[in-house]
């Protein structure tokens, strides 16, 4: 046994301290969000205090601004109210549905694992070490049980506090956006910060909890221990999947109804009071696109840990019951929440926003900063916390490992991340020529912006899968498949900051809808409108993040299923595994049928019920009536649980019905299909309604001779790029983001029942 040189107490406090410091900088943001008062404040009802420090000339600059106006402070809280409230419901109602799920799967997990061995108490030969005895495949179910709902539950959590805080920014920002766009930059930012921050210190206490509690009972049995902890990756990443599909579905149908009715046929500006949709379409910023992106990132995250773990607890770490070793993805973790809070410091103490132009490189430094930091911190930490050489199992062998090699492998994953995020930024940013180009196709109607749009998001696959495929190649050359699982945890290891730019995005765009609905001045709608388009952008890099990373964790997962269930090799050309290869990669084309559809009918009950109200209500085009908002909540927020149902039945009955019917080699087959489809659509579908969206907003913005050529709103080309960008809701914010969710949960679901597959799957096969 080596020893390494941070001993095991000093992980033991490592891991959880850097996790309370996660925590509380993420109050410590909250704190400073919260400053910003939704209440009028004294000064403002009587014109002498707002003198302030240089006599009148302030308060003129106030007037100005509408900082004394008492109606636009009340009537920015009444609007936060309603979203929040409406976010609140919906998350509320879909919880109740999520939670019945959970009690039936927990329940079928139980079932399942401990029929393995006859529902047998009596300790068994280890899987991987005859002559050891190991604790009964009964208490693996019991505790993968306990690990699932404990996933399950800190995903809802995640995502419910996320959209909690998006809900309490949007006003506030929108308020700070009267003193300048830098004050408002660093609200929502601040805001963001605060959800990445409590989500990835949570995930990291939770698991390293639990890890321990598990240790009690199990003892030295490691790897019934980190088997049993996969339940952990499942809970999360099936959460994030209704959070995801629903959020998605709701989002868009709010979305798509408000575009049509309200842009195009009644030629009323975006996030105008006077339709009936925009609370709705408001709502669904806060539920799809911070509480289901927080869910999916954190399943990640899970995922990718718990592969590791099981990987690592049948390699020389477990076997020599060496803890620091074990727990090295942790540590990566944890050195990764530290690193992402100095980075969070550039964007808001170091350096002062200026310009409207200083926005989006601020949001790139953020990742530029954090990866070279982060390239630091895990050389560190392979040093302290790794042996000099070791061994890593690798399909039934053992291969020697050096620790500058493991850092390669981390490194690797993390620099792949950065380049995806560039790459989707160079096709979705309307700073670059190919969303230009997209844009200039609007001339000629919307036929052909469709066509430059979906070429665009075809081509936008082909660096990311090199980079994707370049990491897999180093990491698995120098440590196989737990290669390949610290290349996705080092791909997420700034996780916080990734998540404070993602949620920075919707925060804004709420900004910006409430600046529109209570009224305020058009050059407070100008500064929203520059937050959000670097939102948009930033908002496009994350979603490529989530998905590089789903594409390692998926394969890496894959591999510890692999090894779990007893399989040597996965050949191709035995027809068993080939049919599961073909009928793999036709699920996300199954799946991304489903939610489209499901949005297009969501869709369709929101444009009827938009038009019932402008023809049945007298004066609401005049703005003399006001719109029933409630009830196109409701419609959004039905149609969006019931439709969430299906998609993810598919996703979860998959692995369960190929693998119990038709065994595990035809189940790898699967896997590896959707796997090798579902990154393809996911990356192009995302790119495409990204530079759809954007290609709109370069159209409306006029910041060029040449954007303002296609332009102003209203006109042909402008009407051509709404319609692209209706199509592309769908495609960037349903089916892309959910479709990382399925390559990812289909294969974490047969890790976690790949020793019940092996004892009693491939009945078909067996008949026969």
């Amino acid at each position: 046994m080596v020893s390494v040189i941070l001993p095991d107490l000093g992980t033991e406090i490592l891991i959880p301290v850097c996790a309370i410091i996660g925590i509380g900088f993420s109050l410590l943001q909250w704190l400073l969000v919260s400053k910003v008062k939704l209440v009028p404040s004294p000064a403002a009802s009587n014109n002498s205090g707002a003198a302030g420090k240089n006599g009148y000339g302030d308060y003129l600059i106030e007037e100005e601004e509408g900082l004394n106006d008492h109606n636009v402070v009340l009537k920015c809280a009444e609007i936060q109210n309603a979203i929040s409230e409406g976010a609140t419901s919906f998350l509320f109602t879909e919880y109740q549905y999520v939670g019945i799920f959970m009690v039936a799967f927990a329940i079928l997990i139980f079932v399942f694992l401990g029929s393995v061995e006859g529902f047998s108490t009596k300790s068994q030969p280890c899987t991987y070490d005859l002559l050891k005895m190991c604790k009964p495949a009964l208490a693996t179910a019991g505790f993968s049980t306990v690990a699932f709902v404990l996933g399950a539950v800190t995903s809802v959590v995640s995502g419910f506090l996320g959209m909690k805080i998006a809900t309490y920014a949007n006003a506030r920002t929108t308020l700070e956006a009267r003193k300048g766009v830098g004050k408002a930059f660093i609200i929502a930012f601040r805001s963001g910060a605060v959800m990445g921050f409590l989500l990835a210190a949570n995930g990291l206490l939770v698991l390293y909890i639990t890890i321990n509690v598990f240790k009690l009972y199990y003892g030295d049995d490691w790897e019934g221990l980190f088997e049993s902890i996969t339940g952990y990756g499942l809970g999360g990443s099936s959460m994030a999947l209704f959070g995801r599909v629903g959020g998605g579905i709701y989002t868009k149908a709010a979305d798509v109804g408000a575009d049509l009715v309200g842009k195009v046929e009644r030629n009323i500006p975006e996030d105008d009071p006077r339709n009936p949709a925009v609370i709705a379409d408001n709502v669904g910023d806060n539920v799809g696109d911070i509480a289901g992106m927080g869910s999916d990132l954190f399943g990640s995250y899970a995922e990718s840990s718990c592969a590791a773990l099981v990987v690592a607890s049948i390699s020389s770490f477990g076997i020599n019951h060496e803890f620091t070793p074990m727990l090295y993805p942790l540590i990566v973790s944890s050195v990764g929440i530290i690193i992402c809070l100095i980075t969070t410091l550039f964007a808001t103490d170091f350096f002062e926003i200026k310009a409207v132009k200083e926005i989006e490189p601020a949001l790139k430094n953020q990742l530029i900063i954090s990866t070279i930091l982060m390239t630091v911190g895990v050389a560190i930490v392979s040093w302290v916390a790794l042996p000099s050489s070791f061994t890593i199992f690798n399909f039934g062998t053992q291969k020697v490992v050096k620790n500058w090699q493991l850092f390669l492998c981390v490194a690797v994953g993390l620099w792949a991340g950065l380049i995806i995020g560039f790459v989707t930024e160079y096709y979705t940013s309307n700073a670059y020529s190919p969303v230009q180009d997209v844009a200039d196709s609007c001339r000629t109607g919307a036929a052909t912006n469709v066509i430059f749009g979906l070429a665009l998001g075809y081509k936008s696959v082909i660096i990311p899968i090199f980079a994707i495929a370049a990491s897999i190649f180093v990491s698995f050359s120098f440590a196989a498949m737990y290669g390949i699982a610290v290349a996705a945890l080092g791909m997420l290891s700034t996780i916080a900051t990734g998540l404070a730019i993602d949620a920075y995005g919707p925060i804004s765009d709420n900004a910006g809808g409430i600046a529109e609905m209570a009224g305020m001045s058009h050059r407070i709608r100008e500064r929203t409108d520059a937050l959000d388009a670097a939102g948009n952008t930033t908002a496009a890099i994350g979603k490529g993040f989530a998905i590089g990373s789903a594409a390692l964790v998926s394969l890496a997962l894959f591999g510890a299923f692999v090894s779990r269930a007893s399989i040597s090799t996965v050949d191709v050309l035995t027809p068993k595994v080939f049919i599961g290869l073909i009928v793999g990669a036709m699920l996300p084309y199954w799946f991304s049928a489903m939610t489209m559809k499901s949005v297009g009918s969501a869709a369709l009950k929101m444009v009827e019920e938009v038009r019932r109200q402008f023809n049945t209500i007298p004066g609401l085009m005049e703005g003399t009536a006001k719109p029933d908002y409630a009830t196109c909540v409701k419609i959004s927020t039905d149609a969006s649980i019931k439709e969430m149902i299906p998609p993810g039945a598919l996703v979860m009955l998959t692995p369960l019905i190929v693998g119990i019917f038709f065994g595990v080699e035809t189940l790898s087959g699967v896997l590896a299909g959707s796997l090798v489809s579902g990154v393809q659509i996911a990356i192009s579908a995302s790119n495409t309604g990204g530079a759809w969206d954007n290609a709109k907003k370069y159209i409306e913005a006029g910041a060029s001779e040449h954007a303002r050529s296609l332009g102003p709103k209203g006109s042909d080309p402008h009407k051509a790029a709404v319609i692209g960008d209706t199509i592309g809701d769908p495609l960037k914010d349903t089916s892309g983001p959910s479709l990382n969710i399925l390559i990812k949960l289909m294969a974490v679901e047969s890790l976690v029942f790949a020793p019940f597959f092996a004892t009693h799957g491939g009945l078909l096969f067996k008949i026969f």
